[in-house]
């Protein structure tokens, strides 16, 4: 399992980041990379450490199973291992489908400088993030194939790294750039989940 767990991983990242790169470059002749986070110490660049701590940490759970790193006890089930197969993929897939509703609007990052057309549907209509709330589900599901400490830590790092990103940065940068029809957009539609974290208090700032 866990052999199969970090091949699915690396499918991931290479169909999430490289694939999904390569295609905004030839599309746009623009990779889509957006990597300054700001200066050191802004939310933005703790964001990013973090983000790119929990990649490494993705990859070490399941090399330390393979490397003889027991399982914790409590979680050591084939029924949450066979979940577990189920969610990585279907959040790989989800991911690649929301990537591709973004069309070229694709970024990885905020310049605070770019203004993007706003997608409101697709996997948009759906959740305000689909792209990372398919990439936490990846990170659950592999979680539960290689149920240790180290694949745990990855997914707890990789989801508070997505909310800072989302809470702090991005929906700050669409509601200066987007305004008004951000907002109605964030009433209407759920951060991650459908439905769920829905705002009607956000407004535009300066």
């Amino acid at each position: 399992m866990a052999t199969l767990a970090l091949g699915l991983y690396v499918l991931g990242l290479l169909l999430a980041f490289g694939w999904r790169t390569l295609a905004q470059w030839r599309a746009t002749g623009d990779t889509g990379l957006r990597l300054d986070a700001g200066a050191v110490g802004s939310v933005g660049w703790w964001a990013k450490l973090a983000f790119l701590a929990a990649l490494p940490l993705g990859a070490a759970g399941p090399v330390a199973a393979l490397a003889g790193l027991p399982p914790i006890a409590t979680l050591d089930a084939d029924w949450l291992r066979t979940t577990g197969v189920v969610l990585a993929v279907t959040g790989i897939a989800a991911t690649l489908v929301a990537q591709l509703s973004m069309g070229t609007s694709w970024r990885i990052g905020v310049n605070p400088a770019e203004h993007t057309a706003l997608i409101t549907d697709g996997a948009f209509a759906v959740a305000r993030n689909p792209v990372f709330s398919a990439m936490s589900i990846t990170s659950l599901g592999l979680a539960a194939m290689v149920p240790n400490p180290i694949s745990l830590t990855a997914t707890v790092v990789l989801i508070a790294s997505i909310q800072l990103q989302v809470r702090a940065v991005e929906e700050p940068y669409l509601i200066r750039t987007h305004g008004p029809a951000y907002t109605t957009y964030a009433a209407r539609v759920g951060r991650f989940l459908p439905g769920i974290g829905r705002s009607t208090k956000a407004r535009p700032t300066p």
